[in-house]
């Protein structure tokens, strides 16, 4: 089975070190980080991710304005998004479904159950 490849954009460091240990080690997937919105964006442009984990408090360029970037080039608009937010309120989930992203995983999680996380979203078969 060919590994997935996972997009993390996250401003802070600590989270990219910690979900890219949590998903290599649990899953055995392939992870691109990036720093930025814009950086994701070029990033997932070239790399084709299967998935994008985007933060969604950023400065400059925040993960709602990312994601309409990424939904808007026809490079990477097929390309699932997964928020990643401390904002847990039911109202604030509904709005980011309302965006169209394909799922929510609210800050703190444990890293070594993101893979299961992202397959549960996303339907996607797990390998034992």
């Amino acid at each position: 089975m060919v590994s997935k490849r996972i997009l993390i954009i996250d401003d802070e460091e600590s989270i990219q070190t910690v979900v890219q240990f949590g998903i290599r080690m649990a899953a055995g997937w392939d992870v691109f980080t990036a720093s930025s919105g814009p950086k994701g964006i070029q990033t997932a442009q070239t790399e084709q991710p299967d998935v994008i984990l985007l933060d969604v408090m950023m400065p400059d360029m925040d993960g709602i304005a990312t994601f309409k970037a990424l939904q808007s080039h026809p490079e990477t608009e097929h390309i699932p998004v997964i928020f990643l937010t401390a904002k847990a309120q039911t109202s604030e989930k509904r709005q980011f479904h309302d965006l169209g992203v394909s799922g929510v995983i609210t800050k703190p999680f444990n890293s070594l159950d993101l893979p299961d996380q992202i397959a549960k979203i996303l339907h996607w078969q797990l390998q034992s």
